[in-house]
C-alpha cells in the first residue's frame, strides 16, 4: 500500500475573518464615529462585553489589535452576560405573567453554546430568524 501523505492540519481562520460578515454597515458607521471621537475600541469592546451586547462587541474587536484570543474571550464574555440577563428576564417575566417564555431560554441556550465554541477557535453562530423577527435581544433596564 503507498504511503499517502497526511495532509496538514490548516490553521485556524482568523477571529476577524470569522467573524467580519456578523458586522452590517450600521455597526462599522457606529465604531468610526466613535474612533473618529477618540474612543479606544478595546476598552468600548469591554464596556459592550459587560453589558450583554455581542453585536458591538464584535465590531469594536474587529478593530482593534488585540491578540485573537483575547478578542475571542471578551466576545464569549458579552454572550454569557446576555445568555445570564436573557434568563433573569425569563424567570421574572414566567412569576410576572404565570406563562412560560420557552424561546427566551433557547436563546440563551445558543448564547451560552456561542460562548463555548468561541474559546475553542470557532466561530459564532448568526441569531435564529425568529430570534430576529420577534426582538429576542432583550434590553435590561435597571
Amino acid at each position: 500500500m503507498p504511503d499517502m501523505p497526511i495532509p496538514k492540519p490548516t490553521p485556524a481562520a482568523s477571529f476577524n475573518d470569522q467573524h467580519r460578515a456578523l458586522v452590517n454597515d450600521t455597526f462599522r458607521e457606529l465604531v468610526q464615529q466613535a474612533i473618529d471621537g477618540g474612543a479606544d475600541p478595546a476598552d468600548l469592546a469591554q464596556v459592550y462585553s459587560e453589558k450583554g451586547k455581542p453585536e458591538f462587541v464584535v465590531a469594536y474587536l474587529l478593530v482593534t489589535d488585540l491578540p485573537d484570543q483575547e478578542k475571542r474571550e471578551l466576545l464569549a464574555s458579552a454572550y454569557e452576560t446576555r445568555a445570564a440577563q436573557s434568563e433573569q428576564w425569563a424567570r421574572d417575566s414566567e412569576a410576572r405573567y404565570n406563562r412560560p417564555f420557552p424561546l427566551v431560554h433557547l436563546e440563551a441556550q445558543k448564547d451560552r453554546a456561542n460562548a463555548r465554541n468561541l474559546r475553542v477557535g470557532k466561530a459564532v453562530r448568526r441569531e435564529s430568524k425568529a430570534a430576529r423577527r420577534l426582538g429576542i435581544n432583550i434590553t435590561m433596564s435597571n
